[in-house]
């Protein structure tokens, strides 16, 4: 179930121009299936593991919508949100919208003030995802920032966040936990990285959706022959095996086998 506190991921979604097109490589990616009963299911459909719902595909309603993940933070009091974004110099995209039956919760999507968009969620009858941390399932979320400075003092505004300097002498990254909680690696929701010098030099600030692979370099090869793309080759951390992906329309999202770790040589 996902995490209730303020800020803490609760669901990820992707926008693409073609929506059968995703469910054929998600579903062969990871194994998914999905909710063709669901009301506007040919708009947005839940993708299933085992029966319970971890992500959703949407058909881009407007050409000019990127084509990428979304990854939504949990609020308990979506107005108090909206007006802390805005306060700290964010930007409101859409909503703040009632979806789904009963209703399901209230949506907003937003930007930092660096430009990286991401999906706000106050859930009522859905909660988000039904599982997570398993194969096929979301895994972790982190922010790849251009500016730290305006970054690292807008989430903490906004969500209350602790936050810990993790920083290597290759890597610049800031670890989110959840007010009043330690920022480590029980309690962590996410954090900030920095644009590296491995993205386009166009990339702009965005959240990077990881999801959970028993086997990293199995599932770098399922894409490709999926249709995808490799943005990162597969490398081995301190957290495990990860690679960072296109899929087959060219939506970002990395993988992540968390059951290998080191350092490569």
């Amino acid at each position: 179930m996902p995490d209730a506190a303020l800020g803490a991921p609760c669901w990820a979604d992707v926008m693409l121009p073609d929506l059968a097109a995703g469910k054929r490589f998600y579903g062969g990616l990871f194994g998914w299936t999905f909710d063709e009963s669901a009301e506007g299911a040919d708009a947005y459909t839940p993708a299933l593991l085992e029966g319970r719902q971890v992500a959703a595909l949407g058909r881009k309603s407007d050409g000019r919508m990127p084509t990428a993940w979304t990854l939504y933070l949990h609020t308990p009091d979506m107005t108090a949100t909206v007006e802390r974004v805005r306060d700290a110099g964010g930007t409101v995209i859409g909503g703040p919208l009632r979806v789904g039956d009963g209703p399901a919760g209230v949506t907003a999507v937003v930007a930092d003030p660096d430009g990286a968009v991401f999906g706000l969620w106050q859930p009522s009858a859905f909660a988000g995802f039904e599982v997570r941390d398993k194969p096929g399932s979301y895994l972790w979320g982190e922010l790849y920032a251009r500016d730290k400075e305006v970054a690292d003092a807008f989430y903490p505004a906004v969500f209350d966040y602790t936050t810990a300097d993790i920083s290597e002498e290759d890597a610049d990254f800031l670890l989110w936990a959840p007010a009043g909680k330690p920022a480590d690696a029980e309690h962590a929701v996410g954090g900030r990285a920095l644009v590296a010098e491995v993205f386009p030099a166009e990339m702009p600030p965005h959240f990077l959706t990881y999801f959970a692979v028993s086997d990293c370099d199995e599932a770098v090869s399922r894409a490709e022959e999926l249709g995808g793309r490799v943005a990162f080759p597969a490398e081995t951390s301190q957290y495990g095996r990860f690679a960072v992906l296109f899929d087959n329309q060219g939506a970002t999202f990395a993988v992540l086998d968390s059951s290998v770790t080191g350092q490569d040589g």
